[in-house]
């Protein structure tokens, strides 16, 4: 009886051991999205990047560049909270990266509370521009990607303060040309309410970290800024009445002070498609 149950202990340990090395994985993860639109007529891929927060990815970041150099994008999004307001995570290592992404590809980016959090967005703003990615704030550009015209909007996080972010809002949705595909950037994806019925084919947003702990097939996240306990918008894709809303879970990592849980930092990748004819 002794021995059983000492097997049975032996067991059960190596059970909970493989449990908690499979939910503690941090290695970096691609999860993948198709969008189809009437408005297109050819494919575009993006890539979705948002939550760095100053985090190692490698020697000059060559873990996360090299992930997305293997997406092929057209586009690269930065969608905030790529630089943070901790001494403790670089943020020449934030800005770094982002100088070696617009080397390669089209970068544009949004502000997240992070930055804010600093006391020195402006400077971030400006710095970043620097580096080569197109800072949107409160701004849409016409852009063309695999030789199709889209049109890209971004805000600032909501710690621009919420009239001059109500204003941004209100200034991208004005600025909607109806035949053009048409993607919100944005860093807060708890601010449905805001997005929903303003005419966008696409948002694209973070902050939530995917809810830091899942239990995938069970809870999609358990707790996530300005959501609270078991998020709605954790990570995933969302129907907002005609706009579809991608949340990234985040590239975050030893940037959290409670460890990630079945919940591994992910690279997004967008893929824009034709619409199927039914």
């Amino acid at each position: 009886m002794k021995k059983r149950n000492r097997n049975l202990l032996l067991t059960g340990g190596i059970a909970l051991g493989l449990l908690l090395w499979a939910g503690l994985d941090t290695r970096l993860t691609v999860r993948e999205y198709t969008v189809e639109s009437g408005k297109l007529t050819g494919p575009v891929r993006l890539v979705l990047l948002t939550d760095l927060h100053g985090c190692d990815y490698g020697q000059d970041q060559r873990e996360l560049l090299d992930v997305v150099e293997a997406q092929n994008p057209d586009l690269v999004l930065l969608g905030g909270d790529i630089v943070d307001d901790e001494a403790r995570m670089p943020e020449e290592r934030s800005l770094a990266t982002v100088e070696a992404l617009a080397e390669r590809w089209p970068v544009y980016y949004v502000t997240g509370n992070h930055e804010f959090w600093t006391g020195r967005v402006d400077a971030i703003r400006e710095e970043i521009s620097r580096r080569g990615a197109v800072v949107l704030a409160g701004e849409c550009v016409q852009v063309t990607a695999a030789g199709q015209p889209l049109q890209l909007c971004g805000i600032d996080d909501p710690n621009v303060g919420e009239r001059a972010w109500q204003r941004q809002l209100e200034d991208v949705t004005a600025a909607l040309e109806e035949d053009t595909f048409s993607i919100l950037l944005t860093h807060r994806p708890e601010r449905v309410e805001d997005y929903t019925g303003r005419g966008f084919d696409l948002a694209l947003a973070g902050h939530a970290h995917g809810g830091q702990w899942r239990l995938p097939g069970l809870i999609n996240g358990l707790l996530a800024p300005n959501q609270g306990l078991f998020p709605p918008y954790a990570g995933g894709s969302y129907d907002l009445e005609g706009t579809t809303l991608i949340v990234s879970r985040g590239l975050a990592r030893e940037s959290t002070r409670v460890p990630r849980f079945f919940n591994p930092p992910e690279v997004v990748v967008v893929e824009l498609v034709p619409e199927t004819k039914k």
